[in-house]
């Protein structure tokens, strides 16, 4: 991810009585800034930690791609729409198409493979396996032309023998279908994310819009090629987890996402890598009643440790 530079906070000036005095400059967005980037950090820590429990909590009575294309579709429209009404440009024909690609990759391959593996798969656990994503990413980016330098590799390696260990766990292949689903999870999210450095796609929360609609959309055509059906009206309790997942999961979390991007380092606003996989194992465990073996929780301490060695690497290449 490049970075780019930002203006100077606005400030104000405040001149003392004595007109020999020196005028003083108070910064007059500093404090406002400070504490957007302190919100937007436990937006993203605490909601997207939860998103695993509230697609849990969906799956009660509305089928897994349903759920998906239902938040993709509507938190996309709302998204888009707003961003219009406030003068954003449309996506033009190459951009779209370039949503079609890294939407339906990263929203059904990866978020919906989720959704499909919490069928069986605890929440807890899944959070762990996402937690691989930025190893899996690091090594995508090598296949494009940037390969991992020596401290990257020992990082890569370290996390990965994480995901071997977690792939030990007795729960996870009681049901292979859920765990191969979470072999493809971060694998289709870290090619997505390689590839959308190289497609064009529309510029700030555009992207996002446009890729939540198409994503949706193909959500919806999984769910038909797989007959999914509603059988019978929701139950409240899961339509309330999908109207989380649409306006917080989504909406709020993704404007959190940008708002971060655009004020702190990369490395910052990426650290929920290292936080939500914590919160959905204690929030799985308190209102799931999930229980997480020794094995679970060494394989997310040994994953993050490898994730954290590339990402410092990286902060400081």
């Amino acid at each position: 991810m490049r970075e780019t530079r930002h203006n100077e906070p606005a400030t104000k000036s405040v001149v003392s009585g004595s007109a020999g005095q020196r005028a003083m400059v108070v910064p007059a967005t500093g404090m406002r800034s400070h504490i957007g980037i302190v919100l937007s950090l436990l937006v993203l820590y605490l909601i997207w930690g939860s998103t695993y429990l509230a697609i849990r909590i969906s799956l009660q009575s509305i089928p897994p791609f349903i759920t998906g294309g239902a938040r993709f579709i509507t938190a996309g429209i709302i998204l888009y729409v707003f961003l219009r009404l406030r003068g954003s440009p449309a996506p033009t024909r190459k951009q779209w198409l370039s949503a079609a690609l890294i939407g339906p990759l990263m929203l059904v391959g990866s978020n919906g493979m989720v959704s499909f593996a919490e069928q069986w798969v605890a929440t807890g656990i899944t959070a762990v396996a996402m937690a691989a994503v930025p190893l899996w990413t690091a090594l995508f980016a090598g296949l494009l032309g940037r390969w991992p330098t020596r401290f990257e590799w020992l990082g890569l390696a370290l996390g990965f023998t994480g995901v071997i260990l977690l792939n030990l766990e007795n729960g996870l292949w009681a049901a292979p279908q859920g765990a191969i689903a979470l072999l493809i999870a971060p694998l289709c999210w870290a090619i997505g994310s390689a590839l959308s450095a190289r497609v064009t796609l529309a510029s700030g929360f555009m992207a996002s819009a446009s890729q939540m609609i198409l994503g949706g959309i193909a959500q919806l055509l999984v769910a038909a090629l797989l007959g999914e059906r509603m059988t019978r009206i929701p139950a409240a309790g899961s339509l309330l987890a999908l109207l989380y997942l649409i306006l917080f999961g989504s909406v709020l979390a993704f404007t959190a996402y940008g708002y971060l991007l655009r004020h702190v380092r990369p490395a910052l606003a990426t650290s929920y890598a290292y936080v939500n996989p914590v919160v959905a194992l204690m929030l799985g465990i308190w209102l799931a009643s999930e229980k997480i073996t020794i094995i679970a929780v060494l394989a997310m301490f040994i994953i993050l440790t490898g994730v954290g060695l590339v990402s410092l690497r990286k902060r400081h290449v």
